[in-house]
C-alpha cells in the first residue's frame, strides 16, 4: 500500500513539473463578424507569415477549417451559445455535428480545443443550466471517435464569473453562478481541461481611471501593487486578474486546473470618451503582453507557470455593435495591412510609428536568409505578391529583376518592396523567420531596390472577398466591469 502511495505521488510531482516547465503559448482570436474581411484562405496565410501557431475561431465554419489544413497551426473552434440547447438534450446532435463538422477535416486541420458556450455569466440562467451537459455530450461524442485524449472540452467566461477580485487573494466565484460552474469545474479537473477566461484590462481602466493608472494597465507601472493578505506585489493588472481566477479556483480545492487566457487585448481606436484607446497604447499592451508570456514569467501567486494566451483580434470587424472600440481591436485592417506592428515572438524591438505606417528605413533592406529553406521561401514570396500587396513585375521574365532566375533573387526583391511600404521595422521583415535586414543596398544592374524616400512599388488593388458566413466572439462584456474590484486603493501603491 505504501509502495503504490508512493508510485502515485511521484507521478503527481512529475506532471506538477510537466505542467510548470511547458512553454506559454500566444495565439490570436480569428472573429469574422465583418462584411470587408479577405477570403480564409488569405487570412490564414496572413498568420502564417506572422509566425502564429495558434488561433481561437467561434465556430466551425468548413471555409476556414479547409482553410487551416495542413498548415501546423493548433485550432480552437467554438460551439456558439444559440447552439446549446440542441447539443445538451440529445447525444446524437452532439455525434452528428462531430461527424459532419469537424472530423471530415481532421487530423489535417489539427483542432486541439473545442469551446462550449462563451461568458456564460452574461447569458440567461436558462442558456448557463445548459452548458455542462452539452459539454458532457460533446465529450462523449470524442470518445466515441477515439480523440476525447487529443482534443479537449471547455467552455469561456468572461471576469464576471467573479464576485471579488481585490486583493487578488481574495478572489471567489460568484455563488450566483454555481448551479453551473460547481459541476463545469468538476468536469474540467475530470478531464484535465483548462479553465478558459477572458481577461480586459482594458474595460477596468476605462471604467475607474480615478483607481486604476494606465500605466498599470498596460505593463508599464513604475509602482508595484501590494496584496494585504499575502504580500504580493503586482505590477500589471493583467496578473492581478488572473491570480484572482487562481485564488477562485484554489478555494474550491481545484487546485490542479490550469488557466487559459481565451482573450484579452486592446483597442486601438475608439469613441471620444475612449482616450485610452489609441494605436500607442494597443501596441504597448500586447507587445508587453506577449513578451511576458513568452518569457514564463508567470504571475506572483504562480511564479514561471505557463500559461496560454488568445490575443483579441486578427482583423478590426466593422459590424461589431456598440462604442467604436468594439470594432477597432484588430491587429489588421480588413486589407490585411497591419494597424500597429507587433512581433508574435516577443523578441522583437518595435517602434510605434506615429499614426500608422511610415517609412524610414535608415539605409537598410530586407533580403532573403541564406540559410532559408526553399519550400519557406516559395510560401514567404507567394504571400508577398498576393496577400502582401507587392508589386512583383520587375521579377518577371524580361524585366530588369528576373536574372539570376532562381527563389533567393527574386524572394529578396518582393521582401524588400514589402519592408519599405510597411516601415521599414524588424516584424515587416520577417517572413516566418526566412527575410534579414542588410546594410548592403542589394541592388545590380537595373535592378533598383526600393528604399525609403525613393522609388517605392506600387501595391495592386487586391479585392478582397467577404465570407459567406461570418462568426465572432460575443460583443466584450460591459456588465462584470460592475463586479470587478480590481480597483486598487491608491494607498497601497509603492514605488520600485
Amino acid at each position: 500500500m505504501a509502495r503504490g502511495l508512493s508510485v502515485m505521488f511521484v507521478a503527481s510531482l512529475l506532471l506538477m513539473i510537466l505542467g510548470i516547465c511547458r512553454a506559454s503559448r500566444v495565439g490570436v482570436c480569428y472573429g469574422r463578424n465583418a462584411d470587408d474581411l479577405p477570403t480564409p484562405e488569405k487570412a490564414v496565410q496572413l498568420i502564417q507569415m506572422h509566425n502564429i501557431k495558434y488561433v481561437r475561431i467561434y465556430d466551425s465554419n468548413i471555409q476556414v477549417l479547409k482553410a487551416f489544413a495542413n498548415t501546423g497551426i493548433e485550432l480552437m473552434v467554438g460551439i456558439p451559445n444559440s447552439d446549446l440547447l440542441s447539443f445538451s438534450q440529445f447525444q446524437s446532435n452532439a455525434n452528428t455535428w462531430l461527424k459532419n463538422s469537424l472530423l471530415p477535416y481532421y487530423p489535417a486541420t489539427k483542432i486541439t480545443y473545442i469551446t462550449v458556450g462563451a461568458e456564460l455569466t452574461e447569458a440567461p440562467n436558462s442558456t448557463s443550466a445548459l452548458v455542462v451537459s452539452a459539454m458532457q455530450n460533446v465529450l462523449t461524442a470524442l470518445k466515441k471517435a477515439g480523440l476525447h485524449k487529443r482534443i479537449k472540452v471547455s467552455s469561456t467566461h468572461s471576469l464576471g464569473v467573479l464576485s471579488r477580485s481585490f486583493p487578488p487573494s481574495a478572489g471567489a466565484f460568484n455563488s450566483r453562478h454555481a448551479f453551473f460552474l460547481k459541476p463545469m469545474l468538476e468536469f474540467l479537473a475530470e478531464n484535465q481541461s483548462p479553465f478558459m477566461i477572458d481577461l480586459y484590462p482594458y474595460y477596468a481602466y476605462r471604467d475607474s481611471t480615478t483607481n486604476v493608472s494606465l500605466d498599470y494597465a498596460i505593463f508599464e507601472a513604475s509602482s508595484e501593487v501590494i496584496d494585504p493578505n499575502t504580500g504580493l506585489l503586482y505590477t500589471n493588472m493583467f496578473d492581478a486578474q488572473l491570480d484572482a481566477i487562481n485564488y477562485a479556483l484554489m478555494a474550491l480545492n481545484f487546485k490542479t486546473i490550469n488557466i487559459m487566457v481565451t482573450e484579452t487585448g486592446w483597442p486601438s481606436k475608439g469613441s471620444p470618451k475612449e482616450t485610452a484607446a489609441t494605436p500607442d497604447n494597443a501596441q504597448t499592451y500586447n507587445t508587453n503582453l506577449i513578451r511576458h508570456v513568452i518569457n514564463d514569467t508567470g504571475t506572483p501567486a504562480k511564479p514561471g507557470a505557463a500559461v496560454d494566451v488568445y490575443v483579441f483580434s486578427l482583423f478590426n470587424e466593422n459590424r461589431k455593435p456598440g462604442l467604436e472600440s468594439e470594432r477597432n481591436w484588430g491587429l489588421f485592417f480588413p486589407d490585411q495591412t497591419s494597424v500597429y506592428n507587433l512581433d508574435f515572438t516577443g523578441k522583437g524591438v518595435v517602434d510605434m510609428p506615429a499614426g500608422g505606417n511610415t517609412t524610414g528605413s535608415n539605409g537598410t533592406w530586407c533580403i532573403a536568409s541564406p540559410s532559408a529553406s526553399e519550400p519557406d521561401l516559395q510560401n514567404a514570396l507567394s504571400w508577398a505578391c498576393g496577400s502582401g500587396n507587392v508589386d512583383c513585375s520587375a521579377i518577371q521574365p524580361s524585366q530588369p529583376c528576373f536574372e539570376p532566375d532562381n527563389l533567393a533573387s527574386h524572394a529578396s526583391y518582393a521582401f524588400n518592396n514589402y519592408y519599405q511600404q510597411n516601415g521599414a521595422t524588424d516584424i515587416a521583415c520577417s517572413f516566418g523567420g526566412v527575410g534579414v535586414r542588410t546594410n548592403k543596398n542589394p541592388s545590380y544592374d537595373n535592378c533598383l531596390y526600393a528604399t525609403a524616400g525613393g522609388k517605392k512599388a506600387i501595391a495592386s488593388n487586391a479585392t478582397a472577398t467577404p465570407s459567406k458566413t461570418s462568426s465572432s466572439s460575443p460583443q466584450r462584456s460591459y456588465r462584470w466591469t460592475q463586479h470587478l474590484l480590481v480597483t486598487f486603493p491608491l494607498f497601497l501603491l509603492v514605488p520600485f
